[in-house]
């Protein structure tokens, strides 16, 4: 019998599928296509200080083997995620929820990990850093480690929870930011967000999304997201969740080879509500064709 478990930032998890943040709401409406406590966790929607009514439509292209979007971050804001979405979710997920936060400026990110790591369903912080700093000039907090060691201490000194950096691949080197990252106490790195994108409607003559530029995501970036995963792995000694054009249970082997200790399916969900139940059950099956007989061994394997 092969063991599927992980131990992620202290706590022990079935396996290592979870739905990415921005590609599963609150879990609610995948509730209903199958029981999601088969999950490992799930990282719910991005959450600001202030409701998010998100940017201008059209925020969705398509491309081959992925999608570019530019949702905007929309959601309700901290307070009302914790007052309604948190309080609803016990009716249907029972394990440890992984809550993800962004923000435009540093005290955005502390009003925002304070409160939800106060929360008893919240196993871990995911932080989203490649949000613009408003204070900065618009530059994203993770495009640099000096910015990055700043909001990760930041968040690091009030959180209640495991805190969880998730970086940005817009960068030129992603291994110096995970190191400035971890030196400022993160407990694990998240990565790759998407990656900046664009569409042209040769018709019109413009660009397909209204906010021109998108982040790219899906199974034609799983190659970059290795990569990323494989550089990172060797900067730093804390746990990473990859992510990335992750569809197969095959891809999840690959990711945990490079480097990470979980794994995020993103897009694949908007393709296919039930694709994180199919890795799910499908893990077992691989693991016993390559003789794996813990996930946990792998981590790291192909260095």
């Amino acid at each position: 019998m092969v063991n599927t478990k992980i131990n992620l930032c202290g706590i022990t998890i079935d396996n290592p599928i979870i739905p990415a943040s921005g590609c599963f709401g609150y879990g609610k409406e995948f509730s209903e296509f199958y029981d999601i406590n088969m999950l490992g966790t799930f990282s719910f929607k991005g959450t600001t200080k202030e409701p998010r009514f998100g940017n201008p439509t059209p925020r969705i292209a398509e491309t081959p083997s992925g999608m570019i979007n530019s949702v905007g971050l929309q959601n309700p804001g901290v307070d009302t995620v914790i007052s309604r979405e948190l309080k609803e979710m016990p009716k249907y997920f029972n394990k440890k929820v992984m809550a993800n936060i962004s923000g435009f400026s540093q005290e955005e990110y502390v009003y925002c990990v304070e409160r939800i790591s106060r929360e008893d369903q919240v196993g871990w912080v995911e932080v989203n850093i490649s949000c613009p700093n408003v204070h900065g000039g618009g530059m994203s907090f993770g495009v640099n480690p000096d910015s990055a060691y700043e909001i990760t201490k930041a968040v690091k000194e009030i959180s209640l929870k495991p805190v969880i950096i998730k970086l940005s691949p817009n960068v030129t080197d992603i291994a110096a930011i995970a190191k400035a990252c971890e030196s400022a106490g993160a407990d694990g790195i998240s990565l790759i967000n998407t990656v900046l994108s664009m569409r042209i409607d040769i018709a019109k003559r413009k660009p397909v999304l209204a906010n021109t530029f998108g982040g790219l995501s899906g199974s034609c970036v799983l190659p970059i997201a290795l990569r990323m995963v494989y550089q990172v792995y060797n900067a730093v000694k804390i746990p990473i969740i990859g992510m990335g054009g992750v569809t197969t249970a095959k891809d999840v082997i690959e990711m945990m080879m490079a480097g990470a200790t979980a794994v995020q399916v993103g897009a694949a969900n908007l393709v296919n509500p039930y694709a994180c139940k199919e890795i799910i059950e499908e893990l077992p099956i691989i693991m016993e064709k390559y003789k794996i007989n813990s996930l946990e061994e792998i981590i790291g394997g192909a260095h």
